[in-house]
C-alpha cells in the first residue's frame, strides 16, 4: 500500500522519528512544534499525528500521550526522508588504518569488531564464499599404531587437524613420502579436484598409501568445510544495554536465538548478497523471525570484482541510520579493497 504524505506530514514524521531516535521517549505535539520548524497550532499537529497513526506509521503507547514510530514508519523514513551524513574523519581514518590487506581472516574479524565499536551495536561479517576450498600443504604425524594426525594448512594460513584411523601401521618414512607426493603435485588445488586425479596417477604408489591419501582427502575436505565459519559476529553484548530491548526479556531471548540459530542470521546476510549497496531490514522484513524492534543494515563486499560476502550491523530499530549506513557502506568498500589486494 502506497501512502502519499504531504510535505507537512513528512516533516512532522521525520521530526518525530529523529526525536525518538535521539531521546528514546514517546514524542508529543509540544516537542514536534519546537523541533519541526513548522508554524502550526497544537490542534493541527494533533490532527496530522492522528492521520499518521491511521496510516500505521506511528503508534501511541498506553502509558503516554506521545507517539512512537512503527516498523512501517521507520521504513518510510529510511526510504524517503533520511539524509545520510558523511562519515566523520576520525571514523574513516580508523577504518582505513585497521582494514589493511595482511591476513584475510584477521581483516574479516577486524571489520566485525570495528562495525560493533563504531556503532555500539553488534557487527557481523559473512566470510567470503569460496567455490572450492583449497589447501597449501598437508602433513601426516604418526600418533600411535593405526592412528595418524592429518594437518591441513590453507593458503590463508588457517590450520585444521583431523585424526585418521588406518587399517595398518605406517612407518614415518611412508607418511613423509605420501605427504610430499600430495604437496608437490597438488598444492593449491581443492581436495575434490585432487581426489578425481589421484586414482589415475598413483599406480606407482602402493595400494595402502592410496587408501591413506583417499582417507586424508576426505578428512581434509570435511575439516576445511567445518573450519570455515559462515560469519563472524562481534559486540552482541552491546544490545543488552539498548534501551527498550534490555528491559524486555522475551525480545532479548528472541534476539539471542537469532544469533544462536546461525541459519537465520545467515539467511539475512545471504539475501543481501543479491542486492546492490546498503540494504536495511526492519523487524521481520527479511523473512526471518527477528523482533519487530530490531533492524539489520547490510552491504555486500567484493573480491576482485565478484560479490563474495556481506557486512552488517544488528541493532534496535531506534538507531541513528544516518550514521550507521555510511559506516556499513565504507566498511564494505574497504574490506573489498583489502581482500582484493591480498
Amino acid at each position: 500500500m502506497i501512502f502519499m504524505l504531504d510535505k507537512r506530514a513528512q516533516v512532522l514524521l521525520k521530526t518525530l522519528i529523529e526525536r525518538y531516535i535521539a531521546e528514546g521517549q514517546p514524542v508529543g505535539s509540544r516537542t514536534l512544534s519546537k523541533y519541526s520548524g513548522l508554524d502550526l497550532s497544537p490542534a493541527t499537529i494533533r490532527n496530522v499525528m492522528s492521520d499518521l497513526e491511521d496510516m500505521g506509521f506511528i503508534a501511541s503507547p498506553h502509558t503516554s500521550a506521545g507517539r512512537v514510530p512503527t516498523p512501517a514508519g521507520y521504513r518510510f523514513f529510511v526510504d524517503t526522508l533520511l539524509v545520510v551524513k558523511p562519515l566523520e574523519t576520525r571514523e574513516l581514518d580508523r577504518l582505513e588504518g585497521e582494514l589493511h590487506p595482511d591476513n584475510p581472516q584477521r581483516v574479516i574479524h577486524a571489520a566485525s569488531q570495528l562495525l560493533s565499536q563504531l556503532t555500539q551495536f553488534a557487527g557481523v561479517v559473512m566470510t567470503p564464499r569460496r567455490h572450492a576450498v583449497t589447501f597449501k600443504h598437508i602433513e601426516f604425524l604418526r600418533l600411535s599404531e593405526k592412528r595418524i594426525l592429518l594437518i591441513v594448512v590453507t593458503p590463508d594460513g588457517d590450520v585444521q587437524n583431523r585424526i585418521l584411523f588406518t587399517e595398518r601401521d605406517f612407518a614415518a618414512s611412508e607418511l613423509v613420502e605420501a605427504a610430499n607426493y600430495v604437496n608437490q603435485n597438488y598444492s593449491g588445488q581443492s581436495f575434490e579436484d585432487v581426489r578425481a586425479r589421484l586414482q589415475g596417477e598413483l599406480r606407482e604408489i602402493g595400494q595402502d598409501l592410496i587408501k591413506l591419501m583417499s582417507a586424508a582427502l576426505d578428512a581434509g575436505n570435511r575439516a576445511l568445510a567445518e573450519g570455515s565459519e559462515q560469519y563472524v559476529i562481534s559486540g552482541e553484548r552491546n544490545l543488552l544495554s539498548v534501551q527498550g530491548l534490555s528491559q524486555d526479556m522475551s525480545r532479548l531471548k528472541q534476539l539471542f536465538e537469532l544469533f544462536e540459530r546461525k541459519t537465520s542470521l545467515f539467511q539475512i546476510l545471504d539475501v543481501s548478497l543479491r542486492g546492490q549497496g546498503v540494504q536495511i531490514f526492519i523487524g521481520g522484513e527479511s523473512g526471518v523471525t527477528a523482533p519487530d524492534d530490531v533492524s539489520v543494515v547490510t552491504a555486500p563486499y567484493k573480491v576482485d570484482g565478484e560479490v563474495v560476502g556481506t557486512v552488517g550491523v544488528i541493532g534496535p530499530t531506534r538507531m541513528a541510520y544516518d550514521r550507521v549506513i555510511p559506516i556499513v557502506d565504507v566498511t564494505a568498500k574497504l574490506l573489498s579493497s583489502a581482500l582484493s589486494q591480498h
